[in-house]
């Protein structure tokens, strides 16, 4: 009898430490596909508000039609808006490092709007470039030594 009743809950013990086990490794899968498109979807919005930030200020510093800075300016407010969702999530489910990086690359990528002429223009989306790429290297180095 007591080896029947140690038999049937030694199944039980190994049924739950499985599923557990199960549970815990789904979870780890999830946290880090979202943390990877979280990762991709900033890095893909900086790179367009980057881009939509020299379309204008080349804009502006080359004097072109009102219209077409116009038009620039708009592209400019839906790729900044497009920056605020993946740059929460990486807040909240990245650590802090990549978190420090992921806000400079904003940060830097923002500052393009205060260039002056074409060469501070220039020499500012070179600093973007720059963080964005410190964003990556940040973001794959810890994904690399979580998975």
């Amino acid at each position: 009898m007591w080896q029947t009743l140690i038999a049937v809950l030694g199944t039980l013990a190994g049924a739950v430490t499985t599923h557990l086990l199960g549970a815990r490794a789904a979870r780890r899968a999830t946290l880090r596909r979202d943390q990877l498109a979280a990762v991709t979807s900033l890095a893909a919005a900086l790179a367009d508000h980057r881009r939509a930030m020299w379309v204008l200020k080349a804009a502006e510093v080359s004097g072109a039609p009102e219209t077409r800075r116009l038009e620039a300016l708009e592209t400019t407010h839906t790729t900044r808006s497009a920056i605020t969702a993946p740059a929460i999530a990486v807040r909240v489910i990245l650590p802090a490092a990549v978190d420090t990086a992921a806000r400079s690359a904003i940060a830097a990528t923002y500052a393009i709007r205060d260039a002056a002429d074409a060469a501070d223009l220039a020499d500012r989306r070179q600093v973007a470039l720059a963080a964005a790429e410190e964003f990556g290297t940040a973001a794959s180095a810890y994904l690399r030594r979580h998975t």
